[in-house]
C-alpha cells in the first residue's frame, strides 16, 4: 500500500472516530484553559488557602498578620492591630518599615502594587531581607487580594502616606499620595468576597484571639491587639515570657509536678530552637510545635526530633543514676510523654512546609539539630535539677506500668473477641451496608431511646449502639482503667479502629458518621460531654478526619389542627406563634388610626422578640431594663457598654452603668480611691465587678429603627392607658404598650394550640425519630471540628479534670449564658 493510501485511510479512521464520538472531534487546543496569577487564585482558592469555610476565611487574615509579624521577627516592628470594622472588613495595622513604593525594577509599577497582584512576589526570597519568615511562597497577601470583594493598602515610608485601591485582586487606583507622616507601617484593609467564601458569619473574635494570642506567645515583647469596633471590645495580647510563659498559661487549669517550667534555647547551623515544657499530674501529652510562627498542627521534623530526643534522654539518665532496675523496665514515648506540656518553636531560615497552609514540616536537617540541642540541655538540666528528674521518670514507670496493663487488658479482650471486627458486641445493631463512607453508627443513650431509634432507622446504613449510664472519665484515667469500663470497650469494637498510639488505624473505621445521640437535658449533656472527652482523648484522629458528630433533636412538636411540626429552638418556637398570630392583624393607634398592616406589624414583632431577648439578658446580671433605658444617652442614641457592680458587706448591690472605656475607669478611680490596698492591691472583696454588655450596638440600631417608623422608648414600656388597638377581623383587642403587643399576639397564636416538649429520645415513637433526627434529609446534626487544639484542651481540663476551682469559676462566669435549663 502507497504512502497516499496510508495517509487516505488514517483520514478516514479519524472522520469515522469523530463521527461516532462527536465530543472528541471538539476537543482542541483552544479547550485547554490557561489560568494565571489572579485568575488561578479565584477559580481554586483551596488550593491557596484551605478550603472556603470558616478556616479559610479567617486563614486570609493570619497571611495578612504573618508579613506583619515578619517585619517583628527582623526587629522593624513593635505594634501590630487587627480591627474588625463595622462594615465586616478587617483591618491588620503595624509599625513597621512599610512595603516598599518605588518602581520595580522589571514590572514597571509601585513595588506594593507588585506584592498585592502578582503571585511569588515578595521579600522572602531574600535572606538579607528577612533572615527567617512565616512567608515563604509570596502567594499570602496577593491571595487575599484576589479572594477579597475589595482592599485598600496605606503605606507610611519615606515621610509620605502612600494609598490604593483594589477589586477582587486588581487595582482600581493608581498609588497615590495622601499625606505626609513622621511614622512608618503599613495598614490592609479588605472585605473577603462572599462570593467565593461559604462563611456568613463574619470575622469570630474567639478565632483570631486563639491564634494572635500564639502570636504574641511566640514572639515575646511584640505587642497584639485585637479590636471590635461594633462592640468596642478590644484585647491586648504582650507577652514578656514568650513561650514560657505560654507554657504557664497552657498548664493553669492542672497541677505542676514541678513548680518551673523548663526552657532553653539555642542556636546551631542558623536553627533558632526554643523549648518549654512542664509536667502535670495529667494522664495526656499537650505538645504544641510551630515553626517560623506557623502552628504546625502535623508536627514534621522540629517535633519527631524532640520526641526522640526526650525518649532516650530520660531513659539514659534513668539507667546512668540507677533509677530503674533493667532493660525491661525502659520506658517508651507515651510513657515518658504522658503529663507532659511542651511548646517547640524553631526558626528556620528556608523551612520547606507541605502545602502553601504550611501544616508540616519537612526539613530533614532540623530532626537532627533538634534532637541534639534537647539531648545536651535536658541532660544538663536534669544534672542541676535531680528533683525534677526523678518526678518525672517516676511518673514515667507508673505510666510504663499502666501501659503493660492496657495492653494485658487489650489482649485479653482479643482473645474475647471483644476488639475483633468478627466479634461485634451484642448490643450493637449492626447495618448491611459494609462500605464504610456510606455507613454511620448512632451512640445512644439508653436502652429506650436505643430501641426506638433500631426501629426508626434506615438498615442498610444506619447502626445503633446503645450506651447505658455515665461513660469513665477519660481525663482522669490511664489507658488501662479505660480499657476497663464495659461501655468504652464496647464502643471501640463497634468503631473498629483499635486504639492507642501502637493499635489505631483510622482505615479500619467501620463508619463514616459517628454520631453522638443524647436526651436534651442535664443527664445528656454530661454523657456526650463524657463521650467527646473520650474520642478528643484517645481517638482524636476521628475528629481530625470529620467523623464525629453531634444528633440534634427537636426541643419541641407543636400541633394545631391538622398541622404538625418539630421545633428546633425556643426562638423558633417565637417564630412559629409570631406568624400564626398575627395572620390577618392590623395595628391602630387607639383612636383608630391604622398604623401598620400584617406584614408590617410582623416586622415591628420581629424587632421587638430582640428587645424582649436583651431585656431578659440584663434581668439574668441583676440589672433592670428600665433603669439601663433610661441610661441610654439622648444625644448620641447609644446606650452603655458595661455595667459595673460593687457591694459592701451587707449592703444592697450598687450598679452603674459605663458608656465605654473611660467612663468605666472613672467608676474604678472614684469607688476605689478612698479603698486602703494591701501590698498595692484592693482586697478582693472591695474590688469593682463588671459586665461588658455586647448588645449595646445592636439595642441602639433596633430603637432607631422604631424612632424611623415613628415608636419612641415611653411607647415601648407603656402607660396606665391603651396605647393601641389589635384589629383581628373586626375584633379590637387594646393594647397598653409594644411589649403588651407582643405578648397578646404570642398568645393569639399558643390558641387551639398543642405544645409538647421533648427532653428525653426515648419519648419518641420510632417514626419520630426518624423524621426528626434520623432522615438524613431532614435531621440537624451539629459536625465535631478542631478548630483551635490550644482551646479544646483547655476545655476539656476545665471541665473534667480534678481541679475544682477552674470547673466552679467557668460555671460562675457562664451561668447568664446557659438556655434550656433542665430544673
Amino acid at each position: 500500500m502507497s504512502d497516499a493510501e496510508n495517509d487516505l485511510n488514517a483520514e478516514e479512521a479519524t472522520r469515522n472516530r469523530a463521527a461516532s464520538n462527536p465530543d472528541a472531534a471538539g476537543y482542541g487546543a483552544d479547550h485547554i484553559t490557561v489560568l494565571e496569577g489572579i485568575e488561578a487564585v479565584r477559580k481554586r482558592p483551596a488550593m491557596y488557602i484551605g478550603d472556603t469555610g470558616t478556616r479559610g476565611y479567617h486563614h486570609c487574615v493570619y497571611e495578612v498578620v504573618d508579613n506583619s509579624i515578619d517585619e517583628a521577627l527582623a526587629g522593624y516592628c513593635s505594634n501590630v492591630e487587627i480591627r474588625i470594622n463595622e462594615d465586616g472588613s478587617l483591618s491588620v495595622i503595624d509599625d513597621g518599615r512599610g512595603i516598599p513604593v518605588d518602581m520595580h525594577p522589571t514590572e514597571g509599577k509601585p513595588a506594593v502594587t507588585v506584592v498585592m497582584t502578582v503571585l511569588h512576589a515578595g521579600g522572602k526570597f531574600d535572606s538579607d531581607t528577612y533572615k527567617v519568615s512565616g512567608g515563604l511562597h509570596g502567594v499570602g497577601v496577593s491571595c487575599v487580594n484576589a479572594l477579597s470583594e475589595w482592599l485598600e493598602v496605606e503605606v507610611k515610608r519615606d515621610g509620605q502616606i502612600y494609598h490604593q485601591r483594589f477589586e477582587r485582586g486588581v487595582e482600581v487606583t493608581e498609588l497615590v499620595t495622601i499625606g505626609k507622616t513622621d511614622e512608618t507601617g503599613t495598614k490592609v484593609t479588605f472585605m473577603p468576597d462572599h462570593s467565593i467564601f461559604t462563611h456568613e458569619t463574619g470575622f469570630q473574635w474567639d478565632i483570631l484571639s486563639a491564634r494572635l494570642r500564639e502570636l504574641a506567645f511566640l514572639n515575646r515583647g511584640a505587642k497584639i491587639t485585637l479590636k471590635e469596633a461594633a462592640t468596642g471590645r478590644d484585647e491586648v495580647f504582650k507577652y514578656d515570657g514568650g513561650i514560657l510563659e505560654f507554657v504557664q498559661h497552657l498548664n493553669r487549669n492542672k497541677s505542676p509536678m514541678h513548680p518551673d517550667v523548663i526552657y532553653f534555647e539555642r542556636e546551631k547551623d542558623d536553627v533558632v530552637v526554643e523549648i518549654a515544657m512542664q509536667y502535670s499530674d495529667a494522664f495526656n501529652e499537650t505538645i504544641f510545635s510551630f515553626a517560623n510562627n506557623i502552628n504546625t498542627i502535623e508536627g514534621g521534623t522540629h517535633l519527631s526530633g524532640f520526641r526522640s530526643a526526650l525518649t532516650r534522654t530520660v531513659n539514659a539518665y534513668a539507667k546512668q543514676n540507677k533509677l530503674i532496675k533493667d532493660d525491661k523496665q525502659t520506658m517508651g514515648g507515651d510513657d515518658i510523654r504522658e503529663g507532659i506540656t511542651a511548646v517547640i518553636s524553631v526558626k528556620i531560615p528556608d523551612p520547606q512546609f507541605e502545602g502553601q497552609t504550611k501544616t508540616k514540616l519537612g526539613n530533614g536537617e532540623v530532626e537532627g539539630i533538634v534532637q541534639q540541642i534537647v539531648n545536651e540541655e535536658l541532660g544538663t538540666c536534669f544534672e542541676e535539677n535531680p528533683n525534677i528528674a526523678r518526678t518525672i521518670i517516676d511518673k514515667a514507670v507508673v505510666a510504663a506500668r499502666a501501659r503493660l496493663a492496657a495492653r494485658k487488658a487489650r489482649d485479653l479482650a482479643r482473645r474475647k473477641g471483644a476488639l475483633e471486627s468478627g466479634g461485634l458486641p451484642g448490643k450493637l445493631a449492626d447495618c448491611s451496608s459494609r462500605d464504610p463512607s456510606r455507613t454511620e453508627i448512632y451512640i445512644v443513650e439508653g436502652d429506650s431511646a436505643g430501641g426506638s431509634a433500631k426501629q426508626g432507622r434506615d438498615r442498610e446504613f444506619q447502626a445503633i449502639l446503645p450506651v447505658k449510664g455515665k461513660v469513665i472519665n477519660v481525663q482522669k484515667a490511664r489507658l488501662d482503667k479505660v480499657l476497663a469500663n464495659d461501655e468504652i470497650r464496647t464502643m471501640i469494637t463497634a468503631i473498629g479502629t483499635g486504639i492507642g498510639e501502637d493499635d489505631f488505624d483510622i482505615e479500619k473505621a467501620r463508619y463514616h458518621k459517628i454520631i453522638i445521640m443524647t436526651d436534651a437535658d442535664v443527664d445528656g449533656a454530661h454523657i456526650r460531654t463524657l463521650l467527646l472527652t473520650f474520642f478528643y482523648r484517645q481517638m482524636p484522629q476521628l475528629i481530625e478526619h470529620g467523623y464525629v458528630y453531634i444528633a440534634q433533636p427537636p426541643l419541641y412538636k407543636v400541633t394545631r389542627r391538622k398541622r404538625e411540626e418539630y421545633v428546633e429552638s425556643d426562638a423558633h418556637l417565637t417564630q412559629i406563634l409570631l406568624d400564626l398570630g398575627a395572620d390577618g392583624l392590623k395595628l391602630e393607634k387607639a383612636d383608630g388610626t391604622e398604623l401598620l398592616d400584617t406584614k408590617g406589624l410582623r416586622e415591628l414583632l420581629d424587632n421587638l422578640v430582640k428587645i424582649e431577648d436583651i431585656a431578659d439578658k440584663l434581668r439574668r446580671r441583676g440589672i433592670l431594663p428600665s433603669d439601663y433605658l433610661a441610661a441610654r444617652d439622648p444625644e448620641t442614641g447609644n446606650f452603655p457598654q458595661y455595667c459595673a457592680y460593687m457591694n459592701e458587706a451587707g449592703e444592697e448591690l450598687d450598679i452603674r452603668f459605663a458608656a465605654d472605656d473611660q467612663g468605666l475607669r472613672a467608676i474604678f478611680d472614684e469607688v476605689q480611691a478612698g479603698i486602703e490596698t494591701v501590698d498595692g492591691e484592693v482586697p478582693e472583696e472591695k474590688k469593682v465587678r463588671y459586665k461588658e454588655l455586647y448588645f449595646a450596638t445592636e439595642l441602639k440600631m433596633i430603637f432607631q429603627t422604631l424612632k424611623e417608623a415613628g415608636y419612641s422608648i415611653e411607647q415601648l414600656v407603656g402607660k396606665e392607658k391603651p396605647q393601641f388597638n389589635i384589629d383581628d377581623k373586626g375584633t379590637r383587642i387594646p393594647a397598653n404598650s409594644l411589649m403588651d403587643l407582643l405578648g397578646i399576639v404570642r398568645d393569639l397564636g399558643r390558641k387551639g394550640m398543642s405544645i409538647q416538649r421533648y427532653k428525653g429520645l426515648g419519648e419518641m415513637n420510632p417514626e419520630q425519630l426518624w423524621e426528626t433526627t434520623l432522615d438524613p434529609e431532614n435531621r440537624r446534626m451539629t459536625k465535631v471540628v478542631l478548630e483551635d487544639a490550644v482551646k479544646a484542651d483547655e476545655m476539656f481540663t476545665i471541665l473534667m479534670g480534678d481541679e475544682v476551682e477552674p470547673r466552679r469559676e467557668f460555671i460562675q462566669e457562664n451561668a447568664l449564658n446557659v438556655t434550656n435549663l433542665d430544673i
